[in-house]
């Protein structure tokens, strides 16, 4: 990226001109520049790690949950071609109506929790994961289909660029845990938590229409702003906030995930694998290490 920058800069710089180049030209073109290299790396590491954990996880006869989210695209692009290429018969669990609608456009077959109950594997992605591999999910709305999904499926796996590996929730994360409530009661259900948990609990308001976020499920989002300096238990956190009425489910994913593979901007795939495994909890088809990943 930088010789390609510098490169430009260059040939601005000597071309022929009747006038200076203004200098502030050079310095936006200069930071235009350095967010699209961001975004490239951003957008390699989402599918190296989704390319990677469907080739690991991913096998014929199965049932799969279909996440939700940008880099779950790439999962469905990938699960895409090995149909194609290996002829594979799968079934597909949707968690969202964007992943249904990825479903039928690249004409998967289309499943549903009453005809499947039991998944082989759930593949989503997620906003923030901790050392214990505990996520904050549901920055795209959809917390409680997605919960369902991976609550069913013998293999949870995450897929990730290397932003949201973090030792502590709320690293990067800094919009908040979501909490699906039922619209009537989210005025009790905020002031409850902010008076138990601390923090701020904030209506999620759309921005391409009047008014709040509504979910799938026609339910309204708040967002936990929680307090960064407070240590927090998070599965008593996850248990406190679901015991209050009203509440529908949370973001908070305790003791889900079985692997994480979390992408960097060079295309390399970093893995972790759940602290509270055993060895007859393992994914089941888990892999050692393979060319193009360390651990």
């Amino acid at each position: 990226m930088s010789c390609v920058l510098i490169s430009s800069v260059r040939n601005l710089l000597f071309r022929p001109c009747d006038r200076p180049l203004c200098l502030s030209y050079l310095i936006r073109m200069g930071k235009r520049s350095f967010s699209e290299a961001m975004e490239d790396g951003i957008t390699t590491g989402k599918r190296a790690a989704a390319v990677q954990a469907v080739d690991d996880h991913v096998r014929d006869n199965q049932v799969v949950g279909i996440g939700s989210g940008s880099t779950i695209v790439f999962a469905v692009e990938r699960i895409v071609q090995r149909v194609k290429e290996e002829k594979l018969n799968l079934v597909c669990i949707p968690t969202s109506f964007q992943a249904k609608q990825l479903i039928q456009e690249h004409n998967l077959t289309l499943g549903s929790l009453e005809r499947n109950p039991e998944l082989d594997v759930a593949i989503d992605g997620a906003d923030e994961a901790d050392a214990n591999l505990d996520l904050i999910k549901g920055g795209g709305g959809c917390l409680t289909q997605e919960k369902i999904v991976a609550s069913c499926a013998r293999d949870f796996i995450v897929i990730a660029d290397s932003r949201k590996d973090v030792d502590k929730l709320g690293t990067t994360w800094k919009r908040g845990i979501s909490i699906e409530v039922i619209p009537l009661a989210y005025k009790p259900i905020k002031l409850k938590i902010e008076k138990q948990l601390g923090g701020l609990a904030n209506l999620r308001m759309a921005t391409k229409k009047a008014g709040p976020v509504v979910t799938d499920n026609g339910n309204l989002i708040l967002d936990w702003v929680f307090e960064e300096a407070r240590s927090y238990d998070w599965e008593k956190v996850n248990v406190t906030i679901r015991s209050i009425p009203g509440v529908v489910e949370t973001g908070l994913f305790i003791k889900m995930a079985k692997m994480l593979y979390f992408g960097t901007t060079d295309g390399k795939v970093k893995t972790r694998s759940a602290p509270w495994l055993t060895p007859d909890t393992q994914p089941s088809a888990h892999k050692t290490e393979t060319n193009g990943r360390s651990k």
